[in-house]
């Protein structure tokens, strides 16, 4: 018999040191070494709206979807970066995905309200096919209409 998946066990601002790095951030943003990206500025996905947190995780996967999407729903062209972060303090499951979207957190994706500091841009990465990011357009377009983009943050 195989075995049954372990059940996923939260990641919290108290029970967060378990989880190793690398950790990588998808953003439009052209950033360098040592810069930190901080909480209190417009959120890539939700107009108006001030992001309390900062988002990483530790797929480079999940990472090109925060890089493709920041640079697809702002309107530019760009590929968008990919940096290798260090959160400075504590953090916790992304609940936009964790138990929502997903069970457990197979995207790997956490949050914190303290800043990350970049130590490199990922030089090389992959990005998904043209006709998938669209699909994800798509599926968000479909959400904002129904009001159904809620970002918890």
């Amino acid at each position: 018999m195989g075995e049954q998946p372990s059940p996923h066990s939260p990641v919290t601002y108290d029970r967060c040191a378990h989880v190793e790095g690398p950790f990588y951030h998808g953003t439009k943003s052209a950033l360098g070494a040592g810069a930190e990206l901080v909480p209190g500025y417009g959120s890539n996905f939700q107009r108006s709206r001030v992001s309390n947190n900062i988002y990483f995780t530790t797929l480079v996967d999940t990472a090109a979807w925060g890089a493709e999407l920041a640079t697809a729903l702002a309107g530019s062209g760009d590929r968008g970066h990919i940096y290798v972060v260090e959160p400075t303090g504590p953090f916790e499951d992304d609940p936009n995905v964790t138990n929502k979207r997903f069970p457990g957190n197979p995207t790997q994706s956490y949050r914190t309200s303290h800043p990350l500091r970049v130590v490199a841009e990922l030089a090389s990465w992959q990005g998904h096919p043209p006709e998938v990011l669209k699909g994800m357009l798509d599926h968000l377009t479909q959400l904002r209409e129904k009001g159904l983009d809620v970002i918890e943050d």
